[in-house]
């Protein structure tokens, strides 16, 4: 086989590989997205629990998850079964591209603040508590949306469609666009946000452990009394803290890991595609550029589809599933 026929089925290989993806992998992570998000909604929406500042910003994130998959997954499977409009209607492409990264920043963002949330609701300072409030939560949720809106407002400027050496046919139409593109969403969007979700989710399980050790001291036996029940209670709410204490570190570190390896792909996707830009753009090329940034794509549409089953599987299945399943009920008593 000559040279020429390698470099050719090497090509034909990559865009093949794409095409498959967009068809097959692209539906599953899109059903798989929209019945987590469409469970989360069903569960959070709940009167008991819409009062709660956490859980409401939970519901807001699954709702801007919901639609960032809508407005973004569906275009990657037209690719991979028609033709995607968004690729050759700048209107369309400019439309999707602004409503995919705000919608997707503010998710990220919104699971941020409710960790920011959950340390002060375990602060002990008296004034950070009395901070906690619904109506503060959504002060904070409207500002998240708005400057969303705002860094993502040059995309109707930035993206144009039928560019030719570029991953996707609907991109940054220059090198500055491409930049000003990753440094808002892989820097701010991405790396900010879990920055904050590791700090203040560690300092959540510090308070609490502080909280726990001043309401609950360990129990020590005074010497010539024969007390072995104080002795038993006190070891057995040792071990209590000590599980407690793992578990909220498991689910906190569950979701920032989970989150990072989902959409940190897609920031190294497009901070490699712009730093190679000036290079000689060869078919090969391009067709790789494609197929890794179309995976690193999918894999952040894969994290807004993620918290759900991180939420009922790490923290707490039972009691959604319960919520749920109540709900269900109530409904069907209502129907009926």
């Amino acid at each position: 086989m000559s040279n020429t026929s390698l470099y050719e089925n090497t090509v034909e290989l990559f865009d093949n590989l794409t095409v498959q993806i967009d068809r097959y992998v692209a539906v599953l992570i899109f059903i798989f997205a929209v019945v987590g998000n469409s469970l989360n909604v069903l569960v959070l929406s709940q009167q008991t629990l819409r009062s709660n500042p956490c859980a409401w910003l939970f519901l807001t994130s699954t709702i801007a998850d919901l639609i960032s998959v809508l407005f973004g997954l569906t275009t990657r499977i037209l690719a991979g079964w028609a033709t995607d409009p968004t690729n050759t209607n700048s209107l369309l492409c400019k439309f999707r591209g602004f409503i995919l990264f705000s919608s997707q920043t503010t998710a990220f963002w919104l699971i941020a603040l409710a960790t920011v949330d959950r340390w002060i609701a375990s602060s002990r300072n008296a004034r950070y508590r009395q901070m906690n409030t619904l109506k503060n939560i959504k002060i904070c949720f409207i500002i998240v949306v708005f400057i969303s809106i705002l860094i993502y407002s040059q995309i109707f400027y930035c993206y144009k469609a039928d560019l030719v050496n570029t991953p996707l046919k609907c991109y940054g139409k220059s090198f500055v666009c491409q930049v000003i593109s990753d440094t808002f969403y892989g820097g701010i969007g991405v790396i900010l946000s879990l920055i904050l979700m590791i700090v203040f989710g560690l300092k959540t399980i510090f308070n609490i452990h502080q909280i726990q050790t001043r309401i609950y001291p360990r129990q020590i036996p005074i010497i010539g009394q024969n007390n072995p029940s104080k002795i038993i209670h006190s070891k057995e709410q040792s071990i209590q803290w000590k599980k407690q204490d793992r578990h909220l570190f498991s689910v906190l570190i569950t979701q920032v890991i989970v989150q990072g390896i989902l959409t940190l792909p897609q920031v190294v996707a497009k901070v490699y595609i712009t730093s190679t830009m000036f290079q000689i753009q060869t078919p090969l090329k391009l067709s790789f550029d494609h197929f890794i940034y179309n995976i690193a794509l999918l894999l952040s549409f894969l994290a807004n589809g993620i918290p759900f089953y991180i939420y009922t599987l790490c923290g707490g299945s039972s009691k959604l599933m319960d919520h749920c399943i109540n709900y269900v009920k109530q409904r069907e008593l209502t129907l009926t």
